[in-house]
């Protein structure tokens, strides 16, 4: 049953690759999301037996490398970390799948796209049962490539294919971290795999000495573990690829920004507590890292006018908040967000992706409003999506958001109160941007086409059934899943698979010696930034001008919306530079110079030129070559006679070089 988790969406994927042709659009969309939702309640029954049942599972499969003392076999580790992670990934993608099937429906290429879908599904559950290291980059590569190809799904488009290339590239930023990351634990602990790495984790180590610096191995690792997290998640600096993954279909969006890829670095991390837990410093820098990518994101999506897009930076700063509860040593309260997360941000995409098919591929809000009496049941879902995005009381986002602040602010550090106060602000501006853009897309007088008012439709049945399992996902698993099961004191849910320090353990600081107007922060932060949203939008035309007449309002605006120029900034000093280093230095100095004229090209080239001076020698004069042998038995025999004088005078390298630089002048 277990393996059945893993494979079943590989066998979907399969199928719809190797005789989608034969199959059909309706066939393969079939038998995809039927392999997917088989398991996803594969995943319910394992969910039950591991976490509640306290019962981890460990499937050892065959051996895959082994060499001395390295050892990586296939093996699969199902604790309650991974089936939490298992339940949010197959249920969110079979509904994505079951979205997909009326979404796609008029595309030619649906086989192609549900394969994909498929084989991202597959990649996620692979890196989140993986026991060891490369198996655990083995899912991370794989959710990378599919990313790629579903990113890059419509190639005739030129934003698609520079998006898919952008994404792409970013991550392998982020994986130059990670590979060395897993080198540094085999070399400190001489295994990949997790049970033995984190068994002696609390072992105190040697420092590495670099560069003339003394740098405590634990500490390292996690910083290059914490680079692999940056480019997957979405962090601040590699944060750019992520809204600009809007360019796929919006299935594509809500898979990738809810359950799969993004989500594979809060994993990692939690995964590897053990290490964490014993590096304050990496931890440090954890949480600002968390913190300063929620107050980026938020900011930058509050004038965004892409529908999608909007949704993509509220993901980046949704993941800033795990990241930080991570940093602040709460990785089960992390995870907990991670899988409310997935609920209604699958939620918002989905329902954005029904007024976007409806409105003819239309993603501006500027040219929509007025929709909410064409799309009453789509306007509800994503009024839910919001609600609980903001954390709005007892809907599901609030019982994990506000925990976190919480913790951040009974942390009582430097960087604990930077996290806190950072988040905080960053509700403001997440409760703005939310129902900012539902007054655009919905409430405000229309800016649309008359042909697509008179077309739209809502959603239709096979759209409509993901929205509402998600809708009732955004009310209610908050509440269900909360205190004393994932994130109460005195659980045993986890079962030490996220480790956390005694030290380190501030849940109850935070539930009965915090403030109880720090508790009430965040909901006066999202309820004035609803009221601020309330009162701008619906005269945009009026908000527009005071910003277009003063020039600080202007310049503020064109700031915010350029993304903090984060995009410019990056292509002007980084992207140009590793460019003409490419071309000048490694294309033309050594592809072209050095490797061609000492390799292939400069030796043929050489043996050329001396086969024709050679050639030369060949007169056809019988004396000449008589001559020529006496002059060369006189020179051997005299030089073998006087060769132990010479040899400290003559250097066999400085004589090749001579000859060839002959021929070379000669050219």
């Amino acid at each position: 049953m277990y393996l059945l988790i893993v494979f079943l969406p590989l066998l979907g994927s399969s199928v719809a690759g190797f005789f989608g042709r034969f199959l059909g659009s309706e066939g393969t969309a079939i038998m995809t999301t039927t392999c997917v939702s088989f398991s996803s309640i594969l995943s319910l029954i394992a969910f039950y037996e591991v976490a509640p049942g306290a019962s981890a599972c460990y499937l050892r499969i065959a051996p895959w490398i082994s060499s001395e003392m390295f050892d990586a076999s296939w093996g699969f580790l199902f604790d309650s970390l991974t089936v939490v992670m298992l339940i949010v990934v197959t249920f969110i993608s079979s509904l994505v799948h079951l979205y997909s099937i009326s979404y796609m429906s008029e595309d030619p290429h649906s086989p192609r796209f549900m394969c994909y879908l498929s084989i991202l599904t597959f990649f996620m559950p692979m890196l989140v049962t993986g026991d060891n290291s490369l198996q655990l980059f083995l899912g991370w590569e794989g959710v990378g490539l599919a990313s790629y190809l579903l990113i890059h799904f419509w190639f005739t488009r030129l934003q698609a294919d520079k998006a898919a290339i952008k994404a792409m590239l970013v991550n392998r930023v982020g994986d130059f971290g990670l590979a060395p990351g897993i080198s540094g634990r085999f070399t400190l602990f001489q295994t990949v795999d997790f049970s033995t790495i984190f068994a002696c984790a609390s072992a105190p180590r040697n420092s590495w000495i670099s560069c003339n610096m003394r740098l405590n191995a634990i500490t390292l690792i996690c910083i290059l573990l914490l680079i692999g997290a940056v480019g997957k998640s979405a962090q601040i600096g590699s944060h750019t690829w992520s809204p600009d993954a809007m360019e796929g279909p919006t299935p594509v969006s809500a898979s990738i920004h809810a359950a799969t890829m993004v989500t594979a670095g809060v994993f990692m991390i939690a995964r590897c507590s053990p290490l964490f837990e014993y590096s304050p410093t990496a931890l440090i820098v954890i949480t600002f890292a968390g913190a300063m990518t929620s107050f980026l994101a938020a900011t930058t999506g509050i004038l965004q006018n892409d529908l999608k897009r909007v949704i993509a930076y509220s993901t980046c700063s949704q993941l800033g908040y795990m990241i930080f509860a991570c940093g602040i040593s709460n990785y089960s309260v992390s995870v907990f967000h991670l899988m409310n997360h997935a609920f209604f941000k699958a939620l918002l995409f989905l329902s954005a992706g029904s007024v976007i098919h409806a409105m003819s591929d239309e993603q501006d809000m500027r040219k929509m409003g007025g929709l909410a009496s064409s799309f009453p049941f789509t306007y509800a879902m994503m009024l839910m999506g919001s609600l609980s995005l903001i954390g709005f009381p007892f809907l599901t986002g609030f019982y994990s958001k506000d925990v976190i602040l919480e913790l951040a602010y009974t942390k009582y550090t430097i960087s604990g109160n930077f996290a806190f106060w950072l988040g905080s602000v960053s509700v403001l501006f997440t409760s703005y941007y939310s129902f900012r853009s539902l007054f655009l897309t919905f409430l405000v007088p229309t800016n649309s086409f008359g042909r697509d008012i008179v077309r739209c439709h809502d959603a239709p049945i096979p759209m409509a059934i993901p929205l509402i399992l998600l809708a009732l996902g955004s009310l209610f698993v908050g509440y269900l899943a909360k205190v004393d099961m994932m994130i109460g004191l005195g659980t045993h849910f986890w079962a030490n698979s996220p480790f956390v320090l005694p030290k380190n353990e501030i849940l109850a600081e935070s539930e009965f010696a915090a403030p109880t107007i720090t508790k009430l922060i965040p909901i006066l932060f999202s309820t004035s930034g609803a009221s601020v949203a309330y009162n701008v939008n619906p005269v945009a035309d009026q908000f527009q001008r005071a910003f277009q007449t003063s020039t600080f309002c202007n310049r503020l605006y064109t700031f915010f919306n350029k993304r903090w120029f984060f995009d410019q900034v990056l292509n002007d000093f980084l992207v140009r530079s590793f460019l003409r280093f490419g071309y000048e230095v490694s294309f033309e100095a050594l592809d072209k110079g050095a490797i061609e004229i000492l390799g292939p090209y400069g030796i043929s080239y050489t043996f050329r030129r001396l086969a024709e001076r050679i050639s030369q020698l060949q007169s056809g004069f019988v004396y000449h070559y008589a001559f020529a042998m006496l002059l060369g038995s006189t020179l051997f025999v005299t030089f073998s006679r006087m060769w132990d004088s010479l040899s400290s005078w003559i250097d066999n390298r400085s004589s090749f070089i001579f000859i060839v630089s002959c021929f070379y002048n000669n050219k």
